[in-house]
């Protein structure tokens, strides 16, 4: 329209404004696309979460150029992006928040790398998509308390690997095998043979988390029923195993425990 009201009226300076903006246009749209040539973007990083919530992949975006790059975002789907600016031969990280509507393997898929710089006229993007993903346990849902436990028939009354090795109670000759930790070196060097600290083995009750006693129908029902029995059974510091069709982990308790149960879940 400033073209043809500049030719209307044979005005100079509707000209020389009308190819001013023409030739902005067209320098924002070289600047956004070389905005993105050459930006590598290396695969996202996501710890394990539950169904029903997020999942937040880390993305390492980096800048080979000896020039910053103002303004540039990934977006999955429809969501709204998230904008960094890279430091000259630097990089930064974006983070994602996917949600996890499903328990297995959620991967975000395709993401689009965009940018609107330098003024937000045009914009310039590209698609990537990486294979690595994330983990989803099933959601801990039910209401039913925890089975009973059990005592546990493994105990051996002395020993260095016992669950109750708390509890001091005297030394005996090494044998090999014995671990050097338990060496009582002080002792050793008042006298000439080597001694063991033992402690006593407290055995502690031992909670299966079965498949059998849950009789409900729905399959995924039955996993949040267990997830929900392996988080209860890690907090009141129990000593627990989990029995699938097909799977049993033997009991056992920690953050090794936990992951080993819920991936157990989350794969089945």
């Amino acid at each position: 329209m400033l073209f043809l009201w500049a030719i209307n009226y044979s005005n100079s300076m509707g000209f020389a404004f009308t190819f001013l903006l023409a030739a902005v246009a067209l320098n924002s749209m070289w600047q956004a696309h070389d905005n993105l040539l050459g930006l590598i973007i290396h695969p996202g990083h996501a710890d394990p979460a539950f169904a029903g919530q997020d999942a937040h992949f880390t993305f390492r975006l980096e800048n080979p150029d000896p020039r910053p790059r103002y303004g540039v975002a990934l977006q999955w789907r429809d969501r709204p992006p998230h904008y960094v600016n890279l430091p000259a031969q630097g990089a930064a990280v974006v983070t994602l928040a996917i949600p996890a509507e499903r328990r297995g393997w959620l991967r975000p898929g395709r993401l689009r790398v965009l940018t609107r710089y330098p003024l937000g006229l045009l914009q310039a993007w590209s698609w990537v998509e990486f294979a690595p993903g994330c983990l989803i346990y099933p959601q801990p849902h039910g209401r039913r308390p925890l089975p009973a436990a059990l005592p546990n028939s493994t105990g051996s009354g002395l020993g260095e690997q016992g669950l109750g090795s708390e509890d001091y109670a005297g030394f005996r000759p090494y044998a090999p095998g014995d671990s050097p930790r338990r060496i009582a070196w002080k002792t050793a060097g008042r006298t000439d043979q080597l001694l063991v600290k033992c402690f006593t083995d407290q055995a502690r009750p031992e909670l299966w988390l079965d498949w059998r006693l849950l009789g409900i129908d729905n399959l995924e029902s039955r996993l949040s029923q267990l997830c929900q029995w392996v988080l209860k059974a890690e907090s009141d510091g129990c000593q627990y195993g989990l029995r699938l069709p097909g799977l049993q982990i033997p009991p056992g308790h920690g953050a090794v425990q936990r992951r080993r149960c819920l991936e157990a879940l989350a794969l089945f």
